[in-house]
Protein backbone atom coordinates (compact mmCIF):
# COMPACT_ATOMS: atom_id res chain seq x y z
CA UNK A 1 0.00 0.00 0.00
CA UNK A 2 1.03 3.60 -0.41
CA UNK A 3 2.96 5.46 2.28
CA UNK A 4 0.58 7.36 4.59
CA UNK A 5 0.74 8.64 8.14
CA UNK A 6 -1.96 6.08 8.95
CA UNK A 7 -0.81 2.53 9.63
CA UNK A 8 -2.80 -0.29 8.08
CA UNK A 9 -5.26 -1.79 10.55
CA UNK A 10 -4.67 -5.33 11.81
CA UNK A 11 -7.71 -6.65 9.94
CA UNK A 12 -10.86 -5.77 8.02
CA UNK A 13 -13.04 -5.67 11.12
CA UNK A 14 -10.73 -3.18 12.85
CA UNK A 15 -10.75 -0.96 9.75
CA UNK A 16 -14.54 -1.10 9.53
CA UNK A 17 -14.93 -0.26 13.22
CA UNK A 18 -12.64 2.76 12.82
CA UNK A 19 -14.60 3.91 9.75
CA UNK A 20 -17.79 3.74 11.83
CA UNK A 21 -16.13 5.81 14.59
CA UNK A 22 -15.05 8.41 12.04
CA UNK A 23 -18.55 8.58 10.53
CA UNK A 24 -20.13 9.04 13.98
CA UNK A 25 -17.66 11.80 14.82
CA UNK A 26 -18.29 13.64 11.56
CA UNK A 27 -22.06 13.30 11.95
CA UNK A 28 -21.92 15.29 15.20
CA UNK A 29 -21.28 18.47 13.15
CA UNK A 30 -19.18 19.97 15.95
CA UNK A 31 -15.79 18.89 14.60
CA UNK A 32 -13.39 21.70 13.66
CA UNK A 33 -12.66 21.83 9.94
CA UNK A 34 -8.97 20.89 10.26
CA UNK A 35 -9.84 17.82 12.33
CA UNK A 36 -12.67 16.89 9.97
CA UNK A 37 -10.27 16.99 7.00
CA UNK A 38 -7.82 14.78 8.89
CA UNK A 39 -10.60 12.29 9.64
CA UNK A 40 -11.76 12.27 6.01
CA UNK A 41 -8.19 11.59 4.87
CA UNK A 42 -7.90 8.70 7.34
CA UNK A 43 -11.28 7.37 6.18
CA UNK A 44 -10.08 7.40 2.56
CA UNK A 45 -7.03 5.35 3.58
CA UNK A 46 -9.24 2.87 5.45
CA UNK A 47 -11.63 2.63 2.50
CA UNK A 48 -8.76 1.69 0.17
CA UNK A 49 -7.57 -0.89 2.70
CA UNK A 50 -11.06 -2.41 3.01
CA UNK A 51 -11.55 -2.48 -0.75
CA UNK A 52 -8.23 -4.31 -1.19
CA UNK A 53 -9.19 -6.82 1.52
CA UNK A 54 -12.59 -7.45 -0.06
CA UNK A 55 -11.09 -7.85 -3.54
CA UNK A 56 -8.60 -10.38 -2.18
CA UNK A 57 -11.34 -12.30 -0.34
CA UNK A 58 -13.56 -12.30 -3.40
CA UNK A 59 -10.79 -13.86 -5.45
CA UNK A 60 -10.45 -16.64 -2.88
CA UNK A 61 -14.14 -17.49 -2.72
CA UNK A 62 -14.97 -20.82 -4.17
CA UNK A 63 -18.01 -22.96 -4.02
CA UNK A 64 -18.09 -26.65 -3.28
CA UNK A 65 -19.80 -28.78 -5.88
CA UNK A 66 -20.80 -32.33 -5.09
CA UNK A 67 -20.67 -34.48 -8.18
CA UNK A 68 -23.05 -37.34 -8.91
CA UNK A 69 -20.52 -39.93 -7.69
CA UNK A 70 -20.17 -38.14 -4.34
CA UNK A 71 -16.83 -36.55 -5.18
CA UNK A 72 -16.48 -32.92 -4.10
CA UNK A 73 -14.62 -30.37 -6.17
CA UNK A 74 -13.97 -26.66 -5.86
CA UNK A 75 -15.25 -24.35 -8.58
CA UNK A 76 -14.59 -20.63 -8.82
CA UNK A 77 -17.43 -18.44 -7.60
CA UNK A 78 -19.71 -17.52 -10.51
CA UNK A 79 -20.54 -13.86 -10.88
CA UNK A 80 -24.09 -12.89 -11.66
Amino acid sequence: MEETPYPDPRNFEEALARLEEIAATLERNDVPLDHALTLVTEAAHLKRYCRAQLTEAEGMLEKLVELADGEIRLDPLERE
